[in-house]
């Protein structure tokens, strides 16, 4: 049997304003020839899907073609679906029963006797148990008690989260029974020891106060663990069988330069050997950061490669560049390129003097950091109301902009 695990999708996710419907197209074109040729049995779908709560009714068609078209295919017998912290609960469960139908098992939110999932080949015979267990939230696993210290929250918390796995992996036992075929777990958690990347986009994880699952929570009878949440494939506790597959394209700057995988699982009997599968660059990005003449070579070596990346600029001279902008577009006049992002870390930190030491630029609003702007660089109060009105109608243009293309 033939098992394909692949996590965060994040359908609808712009990079700096730039939608990228392409490349979650591409991909899914790809992940379903994938499906097809490779003669998936089990597709795994480990939690964010979506990137918003409310996705855009574009990032909805490209989800529900594509589970279409794996319903069609002559293997894959079942997808499994969970939902993570991104996905909202409600709207993943809202068409359930029609994707029942088409063998497609959502699981949303918690339900221990919706989480274990038989999944059958084409005789009707079971073939392996998966165990869906979704992003799970405070109010799933504890309830609040009066008094209650932080320190006996977090004890609640992680003693929630592992006597639900038990419960659940209790039951896949039960229903695999003396039959050969491997269990397999799903969960979306930021398991103890993983790692991130800055800009990875992934959203910090605290179910009530707990930040961190241990590895100790996930059942033993487990054959195979499928995690999603983090963006960088890994292993857990240095386990062939407990891995992250991470996400299929970047889904920042940071992950820019590394090489995205699908993770494919073939089980004789209940015995898993785990291939590492390259998912294809569908969309390149490229950070480049220095000075002005560091920056410049860099886009004109792209402008030779006939480059069609995405582009990070981050200016870290002590001199101030105030046409960085303007030599930057001019650099990459006539190319494929695009520039996403311009930082100019001199000015950024200058604006960041003003503010805690534990306060980032991510924190603040665009506003906010306008406004510190004009106090640093001592813009005249008379001049400031016209500045800040033009501001925010370019900034309220840019978000019509955004809404139209939904």
């Amino acid at each position: 049997m033939n098992v394909l695990h692949t996590s965060d999708w994040h359908l609808g996710r712009a990079l700096y304003g730039r939608r990228r419907y392409n490349e979650f197209a591409a991909f899914l074109e790809w992940l379903a020839a994938r499906v097809e040729n490779e003669q998936i049995d089990v597709l795994l779908i480990a939690g964010d899907v979506f990137d918003t709560t409310a996705p855009s009714n574009r990032a909805q068609e490209l989800y529900y073609s594509f589970l279409c078209r794996i319903a069609n295919t002559s293997t894959c017998h079942q997808v499994v679906v969970i939902g993570g912290n991104h996905d909202s609960p409600s709207f993943l469960n809202a068409p359930k029963a029609l994707l029942g139908a088409l063998n497609v098992h959502v699981v949303g939110a918690m339900d221990a006797d919706d989480e274990v999932v038989v999944c059958r080949n084409v005789a009707g015979d079971p073939e392996a148990i998966v165990c869906a267990v979704p992003y799970l939230r405070d109010r799933d696993i504890r309830q609040s008690e009066a008094g209650e210290s932080m320190d006996d929250k977090r004890a609640k918390l992680a003693e929630g989260v592992c006597a639900h796995y038990q419960q659940i992996g209790e039951r896949a036992e039960i229903a695999r029974g003396d039959l050969d075929i491997p269990i397999i777990g799903m969960g979306h958690c930021f398991v103890a020891g993983g790692t991130t990347l800055a800009d990875d986009g992934v959203r910090d994880l605290s179910v009530g106060s707990l930040d961190h699952v241990e590895a100790s929570a996930f059942p033993a009878c487990f054959d195979y663990l499928a995690l999603g949440h983090l963006h960088v494939p890994q292993k857990v506790a240095q386990s062939e069988t407990m891995r992250y597959c991470g996400s299929p394209i970047p889904m920042g700057f940071g992950e820019a330069n590394q090489q995205k995988l699908v993770l494919q699982i073939s089980f004789e009997g209940r015995t898993p050997d785990v291939a590492e599968i390259p998912v294809p660059c569908f969309q390149p990005l490229r950070r480049i950061a220095g000075g002005m003449e560091e920056i410049l070579e860099a886009l004109k070596q792209l402008k030779l490669e006939h480059s069609n990346a995405w582009v990070e600029v981050e200016y870290t001279d002590d001199d101030i560049a105030p046409d960085l902008r303007e030599q930057v577009e001019a650099a990459i006049e006539g190319t494929d390129l695009e520039i996403r992002r311009i930082k100019n870390k001199r000015v950024m930190d200058r604006v960041l003097q003003r503010i805690d030491t534990a306060e980032t630029l991510d924190d603040l609003e665009p506003a906010d950091v306008f406004s510190r702007c004009l106090e640093e660089y001592e813009i005249p109060d008379d001049q400031r109301a016209e500045l800040i009105a033009s501001y925010t109608e370019i900034l309220n243009t840019m978000q019509e902009a955004d809404l139209n293309e939904d």
